[in-house]
């Protein structure tokens, strides 16, 4: 199974958009698996469902840094780098969704009973977010390949 089917099944077993793609990449990049569902836990919803940057982006954001970022060894470069790759992360994510926040790719407001109603009837999870995290699992994964990260 590929990574983006990875993230997907995982979404799927009711792990949210940013759980997903941290635990599909995390143990590539030396992150336990159990870890990366707990650091990922408050992303999802655009950040505990505040409808603000989608979980799948913040997600792959965090697998950047966690495969290029800079740590205590301070090397500038790589902060740089880490930058540049999240920009070209969001741009080609946004390229294929039009948007990168999850209120505007999902129609809903997940903080309330409304929009969750809403989400259920529309089947928002399976007709707009299964698609969400499979991007962001695909563009990240191209891009890491290009990248040569692990």
């Amino acid at each position: 199974m590929g990574n983006a089917e990875t993230a997907v099944s995982l979404f799927r077993e009711e792990f949210n958009c940013s759980q997903a793609i941290l635990a599909t990449f995390g143990p590539q990049n030396k992150l336990d698996c159990e870890l990366a569902l707990k650091i990922a836990t408050p992303f999802g919803g655009g950040i505990a469902r505040m409808g603000d940057l989608c979980g799948a982006v913040t997600g792959a954001i965090m697998v950047i840094g966690l495969s290029t970022g800079m740590g205590g060894e301070k090397d500038f470069s790589k902060k740089d780098r880490a930058y540049h790759l999240t920009n070209q992360f969001i741009e080609r994510f946004i390229e294929k969704n039009k948007s990168f926040r999850c209120r505007e790719l999902s129609g809903c407001d997940w903080n309330t009973p409304e929009g969750k109603q809403s989400a259920k009837e529309r089947d928002v999870i399976n007709t707009i977010c299964v698609k969400l995290v499979r991007d962001a699992a695909e563009i990240l994964e191209s891009m890491l390949d290009m990248q040569g990260a692990p």
